[in-house]
Order: structure tokens, then C-alpha cells, then sequence
């Protein structure tokens, strides 16, 4: 019970990362609002979790649905402590010159327009309770990027480097702001990523990057975000977490 008494909001929580990260943090005594553009996947695993947990439709590129899913976290447990800002989004594994300016943008208003729009809500509450906890899931993309991902590889480039801006500005006010990089990991995205059907053969591809043999799974994610929300890591701050099997090594 690791998390108990504390109040979490963590987008794209309907599937991958984020959902694993719901499920940890229910386990360790947290109550959670399950965020995600998808209304009915964040209903259902809501109602998996439990009392404890709530689903709230939100698109994180619009700072007003921003605004309103903190409010909803607040108005059903009385607080917020730590935000998980795990919504994301890639382009196909191409070319770069393959890739169009609305792509583009999309990419960058979903992995860090985002984060300025959470911010902006959060800070605010958390200056006047007195503390917070943010955690941005970037990618090993953003400190050893892949070819044919390079915008991608840009947004989580922003990602990491907003995180460790964000550490050192917020942490007189006792905010915490916190990276967690994974490797290339088993969600949705994975195709993606990949550029290509999820074979054996394709697979393997990319594991031989990854010193460790395998890709990083939902638990992987969810233990590193165990640990940075939680009073054990009360004195780390604007650290980039790689949860990569050695793939920056």
C-alpha cells in the first residue's frame, strides 16, 4: 500500500502503459481517474478497478478538457497528488519526408502540448496544497532515436527536457517532476513503431537492439511509476527513468 491516501490522474489509461499503471497504483492503495480520448475503454477499466477509480473522457491536446478532467479528479476524491501524463501518439516508422504537417502536429499536441496544458492546471493546486507529483512518459526515442520515427523521436526529445525544466523551476513549490523513458514496448503503438506487421520475424528486428532480449511490457512501466510517485522517491526530481533492458546503454 505504497500509494495510500494519495489521489492520481493519468492519461491514456484505457490501454498499454497507462492502464498498468492504473491497475499498480489501485493495488497500492491510490484512487485514480482513468483518462482517455477513448470514453468507453476508460469506462471499462474503470469499473475493473473498482470504487476507487473513475473514467473521465478527455482530449489532452485541448487545454479546456485539460482543465476539466483535474476538476472532476478533485471533485470525486477532494485532491490531486500525482498526475501521470502517459497520452501519446507516433507516426508510422517511415521516412521522415513521408510524414505531413498535420501528422506533425499531432504528434506534438498529444505528447507535448499536453504536458504545457497540465501544467498549467496543476501547478496552481499544487502550490496551494503544497505539494505534487507529475510523471511524463517520454522514450528511449528521445535519448537514442531510431530512424524513420524522427519527429516522433523530437516530441519525446521535448518531453525529456521539458521534465527536467519543469524539476528544477517547480521545486521550491515541492513539486515533483519526474521522466520515465521505456524501450519500445508491447501496446497498442507497437506497429507503429515498427513500420511493419508484428511478426516473429519483425520482431526480432528490434529486439536485437535491446541487450535484454525482450520489448518492455505495461508492469515494466507501471513499478518505475510506483516508485517516482510514491514518498520513497520523496527527494528525486527531474530524473529521465530508462526502463529499456540496456537499450542506451
Amino acid at each position: 500500500m505504497r500509494l495510500q491516501g494519495k489521489t492520481t490522474l493519468i492519461t491514456g489509461a484505457a490501454s498499454g502503459f497507462g492502464k498498468g499503471i492504473a491497475e499498480t497504483y489501485i493495488r497500492e492503495g491510490a484512487k485514480v481517474a482513468v483518462v482517455d480520448l477513448n470514453a468507453e475503454g476508460a469506462r471499462a477499466v474503470a469499473a475493473e478497478l473498482g470504487e476507487n477509480a473513475i473514467a473521465i473522457a478527455c482530449d489532452v491536446s485541448q487545454t479546456d478538457d485539460v482543465a476539466a478532467a483535474v476538476a472532476q479528479t478533485t471533485d470525486a476524491f477532494g485532491s490531486l497528488d500525482i498526475v501521470v501524463n502517459n497520452a501519446g501518439w507516433t507516426n508510422p516508422n517511415r521516412p521522415l519526408m513521408d510524414t505531413d504537417e498535420a501528422t506533425f502536429r499531432k504528434i506534438y499536441d498529444i505528447n507535448v502540448l499536453s504536458i504545457f496544458h497540465m501544467t498549467k492546471v496543476c501547478v496552481p493546486l499544487w502550490r496551494a496544497q503544497g505539494s505534487g507529483v507529475m510523471l511524463n512518459i517520454g522514450s528511449v526515442a528521445g535519448i537514442r532515436p531510431r530512424p524513420g520515427l524522427t519527429w516522433y523521436n523530437s516530441s519525446k526529445g521535448a518531453v525529456n527536457i521539458m521534465t527536467k525544466s519543469l524539476a528544477v523551476e517547480l521545486a521550491p513549490d515541492n513539486i515533483r517532476v519526474c521522466g520515465i523513458a521505456p524501450v519500445m514496448g508491447v501496446t497498442g503503438l507497437l506497429e507503429q513503431f515498427m513500420g511493419a506487421p508484428d511478426t516473429p520475424e519483425n520482431r526480432q528486428k528490434f529486439l536485437a537492439t535491446i541487450p535484454m532480449g525482450r520489448l518492455s511490457e505495461p508492469r515494466d512501466v507501471a513499478n518505475a511509476a510506483l516508485y517516482l510517485g510514491s514518498d520513497d522517491a520523496d527527494f528525486i526530481t527531474g530524473v529521465i527513468l530508462e526502463v529499456d533492458g540496456g537499450r542506451t546503454v
